[in-house]
């Protein structure tokens, strides 16, 4: 075995071939960490002529002239060979600290314990916990969850040998009945240009505001469709309701509902169905003057409701970012976001729809518990990664720790 800095193509090939390939350990996302000041190094070790482990590992500037180093979602290697990732890792260790790193961290695209929909351990079901112990075993520290860069609990849903019609079966109802909503009232998705991507952003700017968590600027959303887009592995969708069509809709409902209400005797029998029937005019009554209104209101006969940014990359789909304008949020539109990319997914041979990231402690049900419950209803399974570790190269490492921990 040989340890040695290989070329980006040569980590290309490896990467897109590796089981624990991940959008964020593409050879793209160190574009983007170069733009924004970090170095990058591809590092591999060979058998022979072959790449049997690679990393794209990032490193910046931190204190002291000393150099943080980060290997986004880990190292790719055979986690099961501990000969070769024993090797790879010390070597690691080497070349970190000859470049004057003072740590390395990695979180792994690794699963820990196979879980069901409702976040319970799956018995026999998969099971790295071997990998946790030797990482700590070789040094690494493991990180609070509040302290993890990426995500460490997603909800995905699997795709592979189902179809369209056994994916919509299995779905809550609730969520069925939404999506089908959302397509009657003629709720349509338009995916945006670069030059529309402001679009995006005034949508995730106003929801951080209103859930209190930051925005990243415009610029990220732009390199990231510059590094991602032309090879389709980026794309950004508005949904939008023409609010004309919306009106024209409720009044022909409501022009068939008043003659169902017309056609009906005196009879007693008759008392519940026109009941219903008078409760639907007067809900349509109500939606009308309310399309009316917004229309008045926002001067526009078109208005967008949310908005989504999914990373498309074999083998999976990614619901990345999203927001929405909360005025208009009754009107359920990511329901119809999530279903479009799902039958993308199938269309294209993807092995699941990846949701993303929910709360780790889901069975407590937190604040953010409808993050996981709206993606539950989609039916899938929650997915615990490993979690993140960070290797102490030098002394630098707890003194850094200790400052970080006094400003704090």
């Amino acid at each position: 075995m040989q340890f040695l800095e290989i070329t980006e193509e040569e980590y290309r090939k490896y990467w897109e071939n590796h089981p624990l390939k991940a959008f964020l350990s593409a050879p793209e996302i160190g574009e983007l960490r170069k733009s924004n000041g970090w170095d990058v190094y591809f590092v591999g070790v060979k058998k022979k002529s072959d790449v049997a482990a690679a990393a794209m590992i990032v490193s910046h500037k931190r204190h002291f002239g000393k150099y943080e180093f980060y290997a986004p979602r880990g190292v790719l290697v055979d986690y099961e060979d501990k000969e070769l990732l024993n090797y790879f890792l010390k070597e690691i260790k080497k070349f970190v600290k000859e470049h004057h790193g003072y740590i390395f961290r990695m979180d792994p695209y690794v699963i820990y314990k196979e879980r069901d929909i409702d976040g319970n351990i799956v018995e026999g079901g998969e099971d790295h916990s071997n990998v946790v112990s030797f990482l700590e075993e070789f040094g690494f520290k493991k990180v609070s969850i509040p302290e993890m860069e990426q995500v460490g609990w997603m909800f995905s849903l699997p795709l592979e040998g189902k179809s369209r019609e056994q994916i919509l079966k299995e779905m809550k109802p609730n969520t069925r009945n939404t999506i089908r909503k959302t397509e009657k009232i003629g709720i349509t998705v338009k995916e945006l240009g670069y030059d529309e991507l402001d679009h995006f952003q005034n949508i995730m700017v106003e929801t951080g505001e209103r859930k209190n968590f930051s925005i990243r600027s415009v610029d990220y959303y732009q390199k990231m469709y510059e590094l991602f887009h032309d090879k389709g592995e980026v794309k950004y969708y508005v949904t939008e309701l023409d609010l004309v069509k919306y009106k024209e809709k409720l009044e022909e409902d409501k022009k068939i509902a008043t003659q169902k209400l017309d056609s009906l005797s005196d009879a007693k029998y008759n008392d519940g169905q026109r009941k219903n029937l008078e409760n639907e005019i007067v809900s349509y009554e109500k939606r009308i003057k309310e399309a009316e209104d917004i229309r008045k209101e926002k001067n526009t006969d078109v208005i967008t409701l949310s908005g989504s940014m999914f990373m498309i990359i074999e083998p999976e789909v990614i619901y990345l970012s999203s927001g929405n304008y909360e005025e208009f949020m009754k009107f359920n539109s990511q329901y119809l976001l999530q279903w479009m990319m799902i039958q993308y997914g199938i269309e294209h041979g993807f092995k699941k729809h990846n949701f993303y990231g929910i709360p780790a402690n889901i069975n407590e049900h937190p604040k953010d518990y409808g993050i996981y419950e709206f993606k539950r209803g989609f039916n899938g399974i929650v997915e615990e990664l490993i979690g993140e570790f960070e290797l102490p190269i030098t002394w630098h490492y707890y003194l850094i720790k200790f400052i970080h921990k006094i400003r704090k």
